[in-house]
């Protein structure tokens, strides 16, 4: 028999097969047509265990800028839902971006173009389709666009970003094959150097650096039952979602013999990369990783011992391809527990005794290409009852040539000839919180200097100062580092030992803001990157910071629009929208490959437990 899967398993291949057929069988789709994404169309709480699984399917049934969202109850293969959303794109096809490159290959302008530079040999070029964005262009309206950067590698084995075809953009309605512009600002001279970052182009390699083995003798610490993860007290069920990447469901932890829920939900809801370089070759430039891309469908297949080291266990996903035929990527996500340095430690002075625990974590982490660059995301989850969200980016950096010597403050020179321009990454993760039960609300905790006075007389003087956020709109805030401003979800309804209310707290990171003016087209649709913190109630079809479907919008979906309502945020369940980032202006040391660089942010407990929750990790027994 078949085993029942968990409400918030991803489909398996046969599910998937079965609800492409029952939309096929509708008769309602064209013979072109192709699926965006087929995804679990996950219960609410409240049918998580009693409704019938079912299915989403968004499909692209035509040239033109239109979707239908289906939904299908997968065992009857029911159709339960058929919308068609018209003046709306889905992130880029894998095959109408193939279509865009071979469409340049045979059109003339493109080939004059190259010409002008010396280039004739079209298969020493890179083409990158681009989503083009929305800049209010009319040949651009009901069309399905890209705007096509190229690079010229000499030798297959190059690095094509050291080498930009400066200056040449190509605009292609992908859906139908056409170019509709070639945009030529002018030559500028190939970057002369090859940008190599294989093993063999730099030696002799360190000597030095021996070898390092992680071993767990007795296996790992943790269990996997299917998508359920469960370590050190730790609960969650984990999946690869094809355009969020990462999500946890149900994550808690088991404190008294039950378990303590702390989040329904978490995932990466949107990201955003605006370039600040005004260059018109470049100006447009702002990419939706999530919403045009996708970081599931980019997700990597990991490798032990170079993208995951120790004890490893792995979770495959299974998805669909746009054809509706189901595949699966093999080690999509890596799980392992790792040494992280002491837990807590002290030394008694006066009988000198000492007393320290080893701290570990638990990690779960999925790593994307899209395009030039890398994410890589890593959840950890420790002993004492926090979390944190690790986000790394590495990969390569989108480049332009330039004049040797001739580089801007917004586009800082890499090697010769080569520079980049400014940029931001500023991710949006979505927590669905339920911090000790269904009813949360979210605190401001700010610590600020007390005023001088009979309570006060020597001035030093400090205390937290809290405010509950109780309306949509009072809760679109930002960090404040001089306060040490951090975000309490608070649970109203549960106490503590103390008699005081459970909670955890938001403790953010690296969390710069759009740097983008209000007026700009990047302004308009990454709306949700103005603040770093948003809350909203809670509603099913309020799941992706800029809407469902960013790709060509023209801007104003998703936070912005959705706490227009200033609804209520007292007496209800919360979602917690955390907008957190990079601001990176590049450095000669981010060549040829850029190290790793982190965000993200912690969450830790609040007065959820009554005393330090790790007191009983036991010693380290070969401490000497």
């Amino acid at each position: 028999m078949t085993p029942t899967p968990h409400p918030f398993d991803p489909l398996d291949a046969a599910e998937i097969v079965a609800v492409v057929a029952a939309v096929r069988a509708t008769g309602r789709l064209g013979e072109a047509a192709w699926f965006s994404t087929i995804t679990l169309e996950e219960p609410p709480g409240v049918d998580i265990t009693t409704r019938p699984r079912r299915a989403r399917l968004v499909i692209v049934d035509g040239p033109d800028a239109s979707v239908v969202e289906a939904v299908v109850e997968v065992a009857s293969g029911e159709l339960v839902g058929w919308d068609v959303r018209d003046g709306v794109r889905p992130a880029l096809g894998f095959h109408e971006s193939l279509v865009a490159i071979a469409t340049l290959h045979g059109h003339d302008g493109y080939r004059e173009a190259l010409a002008r530079r010396g280039i004739t040999d079209l298969t020493q070029v890179q083409i990158d389709p681009w989503p083009t964005g929305s800049f209010g262009d009319p040949a651009e309206e009901g069309k399905r666009v890209a705007r096509c950067i190229s690079y010229f590698r000499e030798h297959p084995s190059d690095n094509g970003y050291a080498r930009p075809i400066e200056g040449l953009l190509a605009v292609v309605d992908m859906a139908r094959g056409e170019v509709l512009e070639i945009i030529d600002h002018g030559l500028v001279p190939l970057p002369v150097e090859r940008g190599s970052y294989l093993p063999a182009d730099h030696e002799p390699h360190r000597h030095d650096l021996r070898r390092l083995d992680i071993t767990q003798p007795d296996g790992p610490s943790f269990t996997l039952d299917g998508h359920v993860l469960r370590w050190q007290r730790w609960s969650m069920h984990v999946s690869l979602d094809p355009l969020e990447g990462l999500v946890l469901h149900d994550v808690g932890y088991e404190d008294g013999g039950h378990v303590r829920p702390i989040l329904r939900r978490a995932a990466m809801s949107e990201m955003v990369v605006p370039y600040g370089d005004p260059d018109p070759a470049h100006g447009w430039k702002n990419a939706f990783d999530v919403g045009e891309w996708g970081l599931g469908r980019m997700a990597n297949s990991l490798t032990l011992g170079c993208d995951c080291l120790g004890e490893i266990r792995y979770l495959h996903a299974t998805s669909a391809d746009e054809h509706g035929v189901p595949a699966t990527l093999t080690n999509a996500i890596c799980l392992h527990e790792e040494d992280v340095g002491i837990l807590w430690k002290h030394v008694d002075l006066l009988t000198g005794r000492t007393e320290v625990r080893r701290s570990r974590r638990m990690v779960v982490s999925s790593i994307a290409t899209v395009g030039n660059y890398e994410y890589a995301f890593y959840w950890y989850f420790y002993l004492d009852g926090s979390m944190e969200l690790d986000v790394k980016l590495t990969g390569i950096l989108s480049t332009k040539a330039i004049t040797p010597g001739e580089a801007t403050v917004h586009a800082p020179e890499l090697a010769p000839g080569l520079a980049a321009p400014v940029h931001q990454h500023l991710f949006c993760v979505r927590l669905d919180t339920a911090v000790d039960g269904p009813i949360n609300e979210v605190h401001e905790v700010d610590v600020v200097p007390m005023p001088p006075g009979e309570d006060n007389p020597w001035e030093n003087g400090f205390e937290p100062v809290r405010t509950r956020l109780d309306h949509e709109l009072a809760a679109c805030r930002d960090v404040d580092p001089a306060r040490s401003r951090t975000w309490q979800i608070v649970n109203p309804t549960r106490q503590n030992g103390l008699g005081r209310p459970t909670a955890y707290k938001l403790v953010p990171g690296s969390s710069p803001t759009l740097l983008a003016g209000e007026g700009s087209s990047v302004s308009a649709r990454a709306g949700f990157a103005r603040h770093n913190l948003w809350v909203t109630p809670p509603a099913p079809d309020e799941r992706r910071a800029a809407g469902d479907h960013p790709n060509q919008h023209p801007g104003g979906d998703g936070l912005p629009r959705w706490t227009e309502a200033d609804r209520s945020l007292a007496d209800t369940s919360v979602v917690v929208w955390h907008a957190f980032g990079v601001t990176h202006v590049p450095r000669p040391e981010d060549w040829p490959v850029m190290p790793v660089e982190h965000c993200g942010f912690r969450l830790a407990p609040v007065g959820f437990f009554d005393a330090n929750p790790a007191l009983d990790v036991p010693p380290t027994s070969h401490c000497h």
